[in-house]
């Protein structure tokens, strides 16, 4: 039997190379909303990181979102991220838990 390949996506703030389904992915919309994508499939610009919450502290710190997006982020927008990233950090540790690891197969 041949194996799938998995897709490999890049942290935008600590550089590691994972598996698409290890990261949550940010995106900016086509209508410049920018939002958590648990889904992974909304349309717009998607920037993908670790579900830890020091990786989303490196990546506002570092602006990452603003280069990984292609638009200026501002600060109320990194914090409504923050909020949200934080409820939904437990839900995508859970998901991960649950069965998220079948890439293996």
């Amino acid at each position: 039997m041949k194996r799938r390949k998995v897709p490999l996506r890049k942290c935008v703030a600590c550089q590691q190379m994972k598996s698409k389904r290890e990261l949550i992915r940010v995106v900016r919309t086509p209508d410049d909303t920018i939002m958590i994508d648990l889904t992974g499939k909304k349309a717009g610009r998607g920037a993908y990181l670790c579900g830890d919450v020091k990786c989303f502290q490196l990546a506002k710190k570092s602006r990452a979102f603003d280069r990984a997006l292609k638009v200026n982020v501002g600060a109320e927008i990194y914090e409504q991220l923050a909020q949200d990233f934080i409820r939904v950090e437990d839900e995508y540790q859970a998901l991960r838990a649950a069965g998220g690891d079948d890439d293996d197969e």
